[in-house]
């Protein structure tokens, strides 16, 4: 499978979890639930635009490589909490919501390692048209 389309349904996937995420918070109240909860829906609508208009342009990788980097703190910023492991594992739902956090590091992971590949590819590619015309 090319590389492309593993970013994509990757960063598709990330983009997914971080709204189910967000949607969970809020309903333990980790969250308010206020307006400016809603400061994610721009921010996943920008993601999704480069994910999916923006493929393979350097632009449409550096948006998926700064939404990735964002989606990987959200378990950093979880787990230094100690809420996670006390109050949160033996609340209903917990299991979903710590999959979430883990599913949400490995797909933005693997999110930024490809964004970063095909940007240096970009990079090279370009170099090397560079020298071969000149």
């Amino acid at each position: 499978m090319k590389a492309n389309v593993v970013l994509v349904i990757a960063s598709l996937l990330s983009i997914l979890l971080v709204s189910l995420h967000t949607a969970d918070d809020i309903v333990r109240g980790m969250e308010p639930g206020t307006l400016s909860d809603l400061i994610v829906v721009p921010i996943l609508v920008l993601w999704l635009y480069g994910t999916l208009v923006l493929p393979e342009r350097r632009l449409g990788y550096v948006i998926v490589l700064v939404g990735s980097l964002l989606g990987m703190l959200v378990p950093v910023i979880h787990m230094k909490g100690a809420e996670v492991g006390g109050t949160i594992a033996r609340s209903s739902g917990a299991f979903f919501f710590i999959w979430t956090l883990i599913a949400l590091g490995v797909t933005s992971l693997l999110s930024v390692v490809l964004s970063a590949r095909g940007l240096s590819e970009r990079r090279a590619d370009m170099h090397q048209k560079q020298n071969g015309s000149a």
